[in-house]
């Protein structure tokens, strides 16, 4: 279910429909386009008129119920970007069958990944096949927390990324991820520093109105129930609208429990 789902969502960014023309894009994995192709309203003659990729027009049969447009025949370069304009008749619209196989699949490879003195995540990777963004998550808080995200190139040859990081007292843990067609990211090697920054301390005020760290910090505060209530970065956390109750601080590289009286 969640595999039709995420065809479905790539299908409604790319497919778009204008003036009779039906238009696919993505990048090219190896794999043709498969078309279903009714008649017109009239019943005479086939839907689909004319097939254009990348602006030129192709040689695919069009004539009949259904036809692939052969990409396999142009010669593209693994990833390369491909737009498909399909021209039809104003009374009916053909029938895209695997648009989602124009959409990139994570497959990157690292060549290289550190983290420099000036506090930048940088690495070096190949065999990209399509554009998607690289994804940085920490290890904190007993999980991996998403802390940015760097747009891939999208071509197969070597590239190099950067991303300036924010580290917490301690081992610092960090990672790439990628998530293409399917429900499976790809994910890198882990790269670690340990961080000589001091160790943040928190006191809730008197009044309870506020959460105050020794130095500024990413947080989030959940609830009993493990819902998110607050989240953000700096040196307080404002408790003026949130209920009397048991939560769970979440806040450098630590994780307390803490109760708002008031």
């Amino acid at each position: 279910m969640k595999s039709f789902l995420s065809v479905l969502s790539f299908l409604t960014l790319v497919v778009n429909l204008s003036a009779n023309v039906l238009v696919v894009e993505g990048n090219f994995q190896n794999k043709n386009i498969y078309v279903q192709n009714s008649f017109g309203a009239n019943g005479v003659g086939f839907c689909t008129t004319e097939i254009k990729v990348n602006g030129k027009i192709t040689t695919d049969e069009v004539n009949s119920s259904a036809f692939e447009i052969d990409l396999s025949a142009m010669n593209f370069k693994f990833g390369q970007k491909v737009v498909i304009e399909i021209n039809h008749k104003n009374d009916c619209v053909p029938v895209v069958l695997n648009a989602e196989v124009l959409k990139p699949r994570a497959t990157f490879e690292i060549v290289s990944i550190n983290i420099n003195s000036a506090g930048f995540l940088q690495w070096t990777s190949k065999s990209e096949s399509g554009s998607l963004p690289y994804v940085i998550e920490q290890f904190k808080w007993n999980k991996w927390v998403t802390v940015g995200e760097v747009q891939g190139i999208g071509s197969p040859d070597l590239h190099n990324y950067s991303f300036q990081i924010v580290a917490h007292s301690g081992e610092n843990s960090f990672r790439l991820k990628q998530v293409g067609i399917g429900i499976t990211p790809k994910v890198s090697s882990v790269v670690t520093i340990n961080s000589k920054i001091e160790k943040t301390h928190f006191m809730i005020t008197k009044n309870h109105r506020a959460i105050q760290y020794s130095r500024e910090t990413n947080f989030e505060l959940f609830d009993a129930f493990g819902t998110i209530v607050k989240k953000g970065f700096g040196k307080q956390t404002d408790l003026n609208n949130i209920a009397k109750g048991k939560y769970y601080l979440c806040y450098d590289n630590q994780v307390s429990e803490i109760k708002k009286r008031k």
